[in-house]
């Protein structure tokens, strides 16, 4: 069983940064992805960004690429999500999840669960 706590969620003025942390305790090399989440308030959870465990191979929404980076610190366990150039419609709370990479990508069937951080974008 894998654990995971994100952090570094807040408030953050549209064309701003937040660089979100996800630390993961547990059976971390089982896993062959981790990825970041999002749901927005009033609508159903989305993909944001995948990371392979065998080979960091990285995936975006189309939303977010060229904006956010997934990167991960092997001697921390930790993963993150470094946001630039925020905007409104970023707002939700942010999940990562670890699981298989085909789950990772389609939002379907990840295995473990953060409890989730909260960013909203606004002025």
């Amino acid at each position: 069983q894998v654990q995971l706590v994100e952090s570094g969620g807040g408030l953050v003025q549209p064309g701003g940064s937040l660089r979100l942390s996800c630390a993961a305790s547990g059976f971390i090399s089982d896993v062959s992805a981790i990825g970041w989440f999002r749901q927005a308030p009033g609508k159903e959870r989305e993909g944001v960004s995948c990371m392979s465990n065998s080979d960091g191979r990285t995936y975006y929404v189309d939303s977010v690429k060229g904006r956010f980076t997934i990167s991960r610190d092997n001697a921390k366990n930790t993963v993150y999500l470094q946001m630039n150039s925020l905007k409104p419609e970023a707002t939700g709370v942010y999940y990562c999840a670890v699981g298989g990479l085909r789950s990772c990508i389609t939002n379907y069937g990840m295995s473990s669960w953060g409890k989730g951080t909260l960013v909203t974008v606004s002025s």
